[in-house]
């Protein structure tokens, strides 16, 4: 019996170009500056791809490229390197950059997620911040910081 899947998308708009946009997702040197982590693959249909941490080279995610069209569009599979044996922990992503007007505008589209699963979950917090990291860093030229948590409101503190 197969599990109950569910979905996650993020649609932001970034003053860049479609090109700008399409590389900082691919480019390891540039994924590392508002990520943390590098994206690693020739970038070819059905190559392998390693979602690697830039400061340790810990492998955190792995999948394949499934499409690539450039700059509008690249679609990879996703999955823990724990679970990459098993083809039902698979999940899939899908950039669509898109011009609008005289910004892009960023569609990343999680499906096929397993509904309740702490990779679910992560990815619900996972992509807002790092997809406010990218449009931070290709407008003002530094992204932030991906691995910040929130303050607790009941510390007290405001800064």
């Amino acid at each position: 019996m197969s599990k109950e899947k569910t979905s996650f998308v993020y649609v932001t708009y970034i003053r860049s170009t479609p090109e700008k946009v399409f590389e900082a997702i691919m480019k390891p040197e540039i994924t590392r500056l508002y990520w943390g982590h590098e994206n690693i693959s020739d970038w070819k249909p059905e190559s392998t791809w390693e979602h690697v941490r830039a400061n340790d080279r810990v492998v955190n995610i792995v999948g394949k490229v499934v499409e690539v069209v450039p700059p509008t569009r690249l679609v990879i599979t996703w999955a823990s390197p724990s679970q990459a044996d098993d083809p039902e922990s698979y999940s899939r992503v899908t950039f669509n950059v898109e011009p609008y007007e005289d910004m892009v505008k960023l569609t990343v589209l999680h499906d096929e997620l397993e509904a309740g699963s702490g990779m679910a979950k992560g990815i619900q917090q996972g992509w807002p911040i790092v997809l406010s990291s990218l449009k931070s860093l290709l407008e003002t030229g530094k992204g932030i910081d991906v691995f910040a948590k929130p303050k607790s409101a009941s510390s007290g503190s405001l800064s």
